[in-house]
């Protein structure tokens, strides 16, 4: 990996992984807003603020900063093609942008009604879009030759953990309470086997 950070737009840069992850996000949090305005209606809704420490929102605005940031430079970096660093990178990013893409879908045709979600990837970590996004992240600063991708990538999953994994947790718990915490209680907050066999 160069240890000068690459910055050249250009059509074969890392934003070609960082645009198919975030195209289907609109339509996915579209589908899942109409799915919980339909099973929470006649109930008061509350806002992310709500479920946050006063610690977590000071950091709110400055985390989505630091999370846009491997998107923003991924604008700027080419793709090493033909390249050593590509060849092993590429296999790692499709990967995690195909597990992306299948958690987001997951999570947006799931109903909130009663019961959290605890299959496909959410078998093996209660945050896997966070997971999946790293990895697709670290197989593009593979593909790049970037130390500097990598470092904003690692500084993204940082802030997601102290963002999200948080009032996310908080606001389950209060919505499915013991299933949720038993949800908890077998699966990891990031990643390993589940201790049990248990859908």
């Amino acid at each position: 990996m160069s240890l000068v950070p690459a910055f050249d737009i250009g059509l074969w840069n890392a934003w070609i992984f960082e645009l198919c992850a975030l195209l289907p996000l609109p339509i996915l949090l579209l589908i899942q807003k109409r799915r919980a305005s339909k099973s929470e209606k006649g109930t008061e809704s509350k806002s992310e603020l709500d479920y946050m420490t006063k610690a977590e929102r000071r950091l709110f605005g400055f985390s989505r900063v630091v999370m846009f940031l491997p998107v923003i430079y991924s604008i700027f970096l080419p793709l090493r093609l033909g390249t050593t660093w590509f060849y092993v990178g590429l296999p790692i990013a499709l990967v995690g942008l195909i597990m992306l893409l299948t958690t987001w879908a997951k999570f947006a045709t799931t109903p909130f009604d009663y019961e959290p979600m605890t299959t496909g990837l959410y078998r093996y970590s209660r945050h896997p879009m966070y997971i999946t996004g790293f990895l697709m992240d670290i197989g593009i600063s593979i593909a790049c030759a970037s130390w500097l991708f990598l470092v904003l990538a690692i500084a993204s999953m940082l802030f997601a953990h102290v963002r999200f994994a948080g009032f996310e947790e908080r606001l389950c718990l209060e919505k499915y309470g013991g299933a949720y915490r038993e949800y908890m209680g077998r699966t990891p907050k990031w990643l390993r086997l589940p201790k049990s066999g248990k859908k």
